[in-house]
């Protein structure tokens, strides 16, 4: 497809939200297509003081006062729902003002007005407005009318986004793009992802995934406009072709005295978790275990600890193999400083190991050493995402004298990389942070290259990949088990640092990626064991991290 796509926006007022702002600047700057046309709703509902709506949605008293002080005195860094005006965006697409027949929560328009949008000759509209949409407007658009929900699916429409999730302690919170229909419960979807809920604020908890959500509609219309509508419904189609049932409550605004009493448990718990911090901490330290057999060891309570002092953890650590010697080189951070360099140390079959060496340190923060061979050679890409790139290191002198020899990725918000080589080709797994206040836990890239000492890679015609908190993020090198490739993810869905999975890699390739998730590495051998982020394994050491709970 040639042209670009026309977009129409369905509003309710010239202001809208900083995330919706930001979405609709990623499009109107893009290849890929323009702003066609402005339908705003006329129907103005009356301004009300907040005693007001007390008064009007008196059943709803407890949530409304609720949300007035998470709004006035819960501060976040970037607000995803500040309001800014259209108007400030220079769009130059023609408006339209309609007024819908409005019942409860249907708006429905009249046959001119539907008419007149026709002409228009609109590829996609974005809903940013209006309450559910029924009738002849959902066909208005050649490929229809696009739109953001919280949730697996659209059947808890009347909930306030993030709310339940936060009341509840879900791990993750739900957001998804789909194509609306008349059937509220079987829009097809056109994107989905989850994100860790954040339990202590419901305000955090949206801003969260909202940010993230700016990426998900400009991402569907390039590819949309890329591959064209047939190629694009078929992918649609395939997404979509597997029954999904739901069988949970229908959840709404909750109430009266079923709010007051899980806010109460809510504030309580977090108490109760401020005071134990005033005698306890959390640390990660290393767990290692030698096998007779190579490959990774499986048996985690087996694993033997290294524990730091109590100023500093260890924790993201990659084990190399030089001749009869092995060495681990780990994140060191210090509690003192709030920043983290690269240290190393050497270990036997006995459990003897020396004194932590520093081999990497900078004015940033640095974790995730990963560290591999390539011609004979030493590299090492540890996490830089503190100076905005993806840095790789040679050594020079083993183990350690190492310098930069290439910055692979500039002006980027990446973490944990995560290099393969398969078939003369470099595979580069990376989390990225493409829209600020969003997580670094939620969105795996791809990219590829012939070269390993180049800023030329090539992205992956999926990216991102994955984007689930529950498998995003990489846990380590993927390693070869019964002639089976197979990829180390981070689960922190519960929170950072959790757990950790093992998928199968089941397809890569140019055009695309799958794996399959087969076993997963839970903190549960030990009660005193958090979280567990990091497994690695060569020769006969494997050697995972652990946040444990210590005594101050």
């Amino acid at each position: 497809m040639s042209q670009k796509l026309k977009i129409g926006l369905l509003l309710d007022s010239e202001n809208i939200s900083a995330w919706e702002y930001e979405m609709l600047i990623r499009i109107q700057k893009s290849r890929y297509a323009k702003i066609a046309l402005i339908v705003e709703n006329n129907i103005k509902n009356p301004k009300q003081s907040f005693l007001q709506k007390i008064r009007a949605n008196y059943q709803q008293l407890g949530f409304l006062i609720f949300s007035f002080f998470e709004n006035k005195f819960i501060k976040v860094s970037q607000d995803a729902f500040e309001r800014k005006s259209i108007n400030k965006l220079n769009l130059n697409a023609q408006k339209i003002k309609v007024v819908t027949d409005r019942t409860r929560f249907v708006d429905r328009f009249n046959k001119d007005d539907i008419e007149k949008i026709r002409e228009f000759d609109i590829d996609v509209f974005i809903r940013l407005g209006f309450r559910i949409l029924k009738g002849d407007i959902l066909t208005v658009a050649k490929s229809g009318i696009w739109s953001y929900h919280h949730g697996d699916n659209d059947v808890n429409r009347g909930r306030p986004p993030g709310m339940w999730e936060f009341l509840d302690k879900w791990n993750t919170t739900g957001m998804v793009l789909q194509i609306l229909s008349e059937d509220l419960d079987n829009g097809q979807i056109l994107y989905k992802s989850q994100s860790t809920t954040n339990t202590n604020s419901w305000k955090r908890n949206k801003n969260n995934y909202y940010w993230k959500g700016v990426s998900f509609l400009p991402r569907k219309l390039e590819e949309l406009h890329k591959v064209g509508r047939n190629t694009f419904f078929k992918r649609v189609h395939e997404l979509n072709k597997e029954p999904k049932f739901y069988s949970n409550k229908l959840y709404r605004v909750p109430k009266g005295k079923e709010l007051i009493s899980k806010l109460t448990k809510r504030y309580l718990t977090h108490l109760i978790e401020k005071v134990n911090g005033l005698f306890y901490f959390d640390q990660w330290i290393l767990m290692y275990k030698f096998s007779n057999n190579y490959g990774p060891s499986k048996t985690i309570y087996q694993f033997k600890k290294l524990i730091p002092p109590k100023n500093k953890f260890w924790a993201d650590p990659f084990v190399l193999k030089e001749g009869d010697e092995y060495f681990i080189f780990f994140e060191e951070y210090l509690n003192s400083t709030n920043k983290g360099h690269i240290s190393f140390i050497k270990i036997d079959e006995n459990g003897n190991y020396s004194k932590p060496e520093i081999i990497l340190e900078k004015d940033y923060h640095l974790s995730y050493p990963f560290i591999f061979k390539e011609s004979n050679t030493l590299y090492m890409i540890p996490e830089t995402r503190a100076n905005n790139s993806i840095e790789l290191y040679k050594c020079v002198e083993f183990p350690n004298k190492w310098e930069l020899e290439k910055v692979l990725m500039d002006d980027i918000q990446a973490v944990d990389t995560t290099i393969l080589k398969k078939d003369d080709t470099f595979w580069l797994f990376t989390n990225i942070i493409e829209n600020t206040g969003a997580s670094s836990t939620d969105e795996l890239f791809l990219f590829s290259s012939k070269d390993l000492k180049t800023d030329k890679w090539g992205s992956h015609h999926q990216n991102p990949i994955i984007s689930d908190v529950r498998c995003a993020r990489p846990a380590g090198k993927l390693f070869v088990y019964n002639n089976e490739l197979y990829r180390p993810s981070q689960n922190c869905a519960k929170f950072y640092g959790h757990a950790m999975n093992i998928s199968k890699i089941i397809t890569l390739d140019d055009q695309v990626y799958k794996e399959e998730i087969v076993s997963s590495v839970f903190p549960n051998w030990e009660k005193n064991v958090k979280g567990t982020h990091t497994l690695n394994s060569e020769g006969n050491l494997t050697v995972i991290d652990a946040m444990v709970k210590r005594r101050k």
